[in-house]
């Protein structure tokens, strides 16, 4: 009987080139993440860090051009993005998108609804989505509001953080979560992190530039990429050194290696 091998690398890029309009944005980039574990991936603005949460999520404004994304053993790099969100991946948008006319509530019955391990009766839904409403001070009268309409960056904030941890995804790549939010919604996002780590044993790539979300987050390694190209990794050890001393080293030795 042939032993089913189970891989090492919850996501594995390689030699990914990326570009925009024709203009190249990621260069050879190579990345690896196992499961159960917290990745941090810093740089400057600029830097292309959002670029690559996208093209690993599948967003069709993005083309590669040379380079495989590998996740959960499967090569994805030419699956839609909803096939991807259907495999494990989530992506937080830095600014969450507005839908007029679409209810949070059905919004998030629909996602739920087309995983098989999330279908539940109307009821135990109902019961399990007020109860993550309360765990993240959401007040639940937002889950009848259209979605992200008139909501606060905070209430964007946190309504991703709901669909988080109601999905449970095997790799949660939050994208400058933590832009515009006051002390008291870090606390909440903070805490919906945490929360889904132990939910599942989670895996993160949180892309940040600012290290105030990363205060209460335990990171296994951080990443720093500069103009398109992963040029440093490190522990956490990493992210108090750029907290002190900025990207300007990491700048440096991107224009020696360009």
């Amino acid at each position: 009987m042939t032993e089913t091998k189970i891989p090492s690398e919850l996501l594995t890029i390689s030699d990914l080139t990326a570009a925009a309009n024709e203009k190249t944005i990621l260069h050879d980039v190579n990345l690896s993440i196992e499961p159960g574990t917290t990745h941090v991936l810093m740089g400057p603005n600029g830097a292309g860090k959002s670029t690559l949460g996208h093209v690993i999520m599948g967003d069709p404004s993005y083309t590669v051009e040379k380079g495989s994304i590998v996740f959960d053993g499967q090569n994805v790099t030419d699956l839609s993005p909803d096939k991807r969100s259907l495999a494990g991946l989530f992506l937080s948008f830095q600014a969450p998108v507005e839908i007029p006319g679409v209810p949070l509530y059905s919004f998030l019955r629909t996602i739920a609804g087309l995983r098989p391990n999330l279908k539940q009766s109307a009821k135990q839904f109902r019961k399990r989505v007020t109860e993550l409403a309360e765990e993240l001070e959401m007040n639940p009268a937002n889950l009848t509001r259209e979605l992200g309409v008139g909501f606060s960056g905070g209430e964007k904030k946190k309504v991703e953080m709901l669909q988080l941890l109601l999905l449970q995804p095997k790799l949660a790549i939050l994208d400058e979560t933590d832009s515009g939010l006051d002390v008291d919604a870090l606390g909440v996002v903070s805490k919906g992190i945490e929360s889904y780590r132990k939910a599942c044993d989670g895996t993160l790539l949180i892309i940040t530039h600012n290290t105030r979300i990363l205060e209460r987050v335990d990171v296994d390694k951080t990443h720093v990429m500069v103009a398109g190209r992963l040029v440093a990794e490190g522990d956490a050890s990493l992210i108090d050194e750029i907290d002190v001393q900025g990207f300007e080293k990491y700048e440096r030795l991107a224009n020696k290696n360009a």
